[in-house]
């Protein structure tokens, strides 16, 4: 049997907000997709890290960068950064802040389903 489920973000089924930002959720199937947007000024270490209660993300992320630019530190110490147009992978262990004056706004299909959940 075939499925297809669709949801929009003009309607979320959750909204999480934290300083400088909020990420909107919706559930299609068995996934989790989320639409985050950081403001200039967001920097994980500072706005999320104390609602997570980890020294660092510990959130896979996959996903879709619409606009904006986000850097990205691994605990390991490995950076690099992303921006619109670029398919993004972060693994568990890192910071992320916001670059330049535009919001960052990502699609995030894997690691926003208990991200900034209080």
């Amino acid at each position: 049997m075939s499925v297809l489920a669709s949801k929009s973000f003009t309607e979320p089924e959750e909204v999480r907000e934290f300083p400088h930002g909020h990420v909107d959720l919706v559930t299609v199937g068995d996934a989790t997709v989320g639409r985050a947007e950081f403001e200039p000024g967001w920097r994980w270490s500072q706005d999320v890290k104390p609602i997570a209660g980890t020294d660092s993300c510990q959130a896979a992320h996959t996903g879709y960068i619409l606009s904006g630019r986000m850097h990205v530190v691994m605990d390991d110490g490995a950076e690099g950064e992303a921006g619109p147009g670029e398919a993004i992978m972060v693994e568990p262990g890192h910071d992320a802040w916001i670059v330049g004056d535009e919001p960052c706004v990502m699609l995030d299909f894997t690691g926003l389903r208990d991200y900034a959940k209080k």
